[in-house]
């Protein structure tokens, strides 16, 4: 994702659901008037969940997800299958594609109940109308009626009632939220120092997400914003005439900046508002308390939503594991997951650090939250655990008073 396009976690995520050879790929292809998906008559052509990022009007910025068929054969189909169903855990529109000709199979319907389950908008896609006499296409768009209202026969070769169900799926798109990152707490005018270190881990030329957007967020709100290194951030801090309203860094370096910072000067970081963008943050502050409990053996789940390459000094296999060991006395034992590998069983787990997940959307951070609270896993954030560690969780959370309140 480049810096001139709308973030992955930002955009409508559209599932497109259905058995092999129903479509799903030349659904994509019709929708989007360009030749994004492979299609084959062949079976199971899309073997992975594809991605794909674009300008979907009138929706806007979306993410396709193209998934594999649901009705997949063998070892290496069931996993192909599990895949697929593991889209609706970020899907925020879902559409189930079926062959208008073949009907509605068995595998179509446990994925519909699914869809309702999890409470998704949906639309049940008939294609390949083109394929049927009006007499058949009354019979099958009958029998689609018996399980939802929100029922379109379409053609993906002709590209008949395309349009109308792009502006179906349009009308089912979430209504936009007023969480803001920052800008909530800020007045016009208003000075934040950003601080970003800048070392071996850090992308070369430019910021990584959260600061990107928390500067976004700043200047919509017109705030003013300085960005500094923590090596600079005391002198920064002189050269002001007066204190900035709020100090945000980077988590790696709370130790250093909250030396820094006057303690009257308030302070959190990039993760914490990230994790409360997301709304996880509550959970994360409540489940923190979980490290004082962390004895030898224990196993601690560390789980990112990005897929980076891995520094010398990364912060989630390396710089996370030693402040844990550090703090609990203990010698726990780690996992890593990263991007879209989240276990669906916790039970293994003594407690998930999770970082702040910029690169996942609201929903998939919804699921995974859920998980946790429903198999009692206690899962907290990078920036929660970091500055709870270092003995300065009260400050960092003391700007947001809703979550503070959770520390009284």
């Amino acid at each position: 994702m480049s810096l001139n396009t709308t973030p992955t976690a930002e955009r409508t995520h559209i599932g497109i659901f259905g058995r092999r050879n129903a479509g799903k790929s030349s659904l994509i292809n019709a929708l989007t008037s360009q030749d994004l998906a492979i299609v084959s008559e062949q079976k199971g052509t899309t073997t992975d969940p594809v991605y794909k990022a674009m300008e979907l009007l009138p929706l806007g910025p979306v993410m396709l997800i193209d998934t594999p068929g649901i009705d997949d054969e063998g070892q290496l189909g069931r996993q192909r299958i599990d895949k697929a169903y593991q889209v609706l855990n970020k899907t925020d529109i879902a559409l189930l594609v079926v062959d208008a000709a073949a009907g509605l199979a068995r595998e179509d319907k446990e994925l519909w109940q699914q869809i309702q389950r999890k409470c998704l908008p949906a639309i049940l896609v008939l294609n390949k109308m083109e394929a049927l006499e009006e007499m058949q296409q009354a019979i099958v768009t009958a029998s689609a009626l018996t399980l939802t209202k929100s029922c379109f026969l379409v053609s993906a070769k002709t590209g008949q009632n395309i349009r109308e169900l792009k502006e179906a799926i349009a009308a089912l798109k979430p209504r936009e939220t007023e969480r803001q990152l920052v800008g909530d707490l800020l007045k016009p005018l208003d000075t934040v120092i950003l601080v970003t270190p800048i070392d071996s881990a850090a992308p070369k030329g430019r910021l990584i997400l959260p600061q990107q957007q928390v500067l976004r967020n700043v200047l919509d709100n017109n705030g003013v914003a300085m960005v500094v290194q923590e090596t600079e951030l005391a002198q920064a801090l002189l050269k002001l005439t007066e204190p900035p309203r709020l100090v945000i860094t980077d988590s790696q370096a709370f130790a250093k900046v909250s030396q820094i910072v006057p303690p009257s000067v308030p302070l959190t970081s990039f993760s914490i508002l990230m994790a409360r963008y997301k709304g996880s943050l509550h959970n994360a502050v409540k489940a923190v308390r979980a490290l004082d409990s962390i004895a030898d053996g224990d196993t601690i789940l560390i789980s990112e939503g990005c897929t980076h390459h891995r520094q010398c000094q990364d912060i989630g296999t390396v710089k996370m594991p030693n402040w844990i060991r550090a703090y609990t006395k203990a010698e726990p034992q780690f996992v890593f997951t990263s991007g879209t590998e989240f276990p669906r069983d916790l039970s293994p787990y003594k407690l998930v650090v999770h970082c702040g997940a910029c690169m996942l959307n609201e929903k998939e951070m919804q699921y995974r939250n859920k998980t946790a609270l429903e198999q009692n896993v206690p899962m907290t954030n990078y920036g929660i655990a970091i500055a709870y560690m270092h003995g300065i969780l009260k400050r960092t959370v003391a700007p947001l008073p809703d979550i503070a309140k959770l520390l009284e």
